[in-house]
């Protein structure tokens, strides 16, 4: 079960209605749910499972490189 946010309208004046309306009480603003954060992209492994997978003489190398390729920049 999803729970949809209200959709925000493009126009100020309006945009500006609906957050008096939600401060107001006028309308509830639906909780997020974890589905809807992940929707959103929260939970994304990325870079910390990469560093998880990777030895540390892997990690040693990728590390001595990139610092190799700053001080080539500057």
């Amino acid at each position: 079960m999803t729970v949809r946010r209200v959709k925000r309208p493009r126009d100020p004046i309006q945009l500006g209605k609906l957050i008096v309306d939600i401060a107001t009480g006028q309308i509830e603003e639906p909780e997020e749910t974890k589905t809807a954060k992940r929707a959103q992209g929260a939970g994304k492994k990325g870079g910390p499972a990469r560093a998880a997978a990777l030895t540390p003489e892997q990690r040693s190398e990728i590390a001595r490189i990139a610092a190799e390729a700053r001080w080539k920049k500057g």
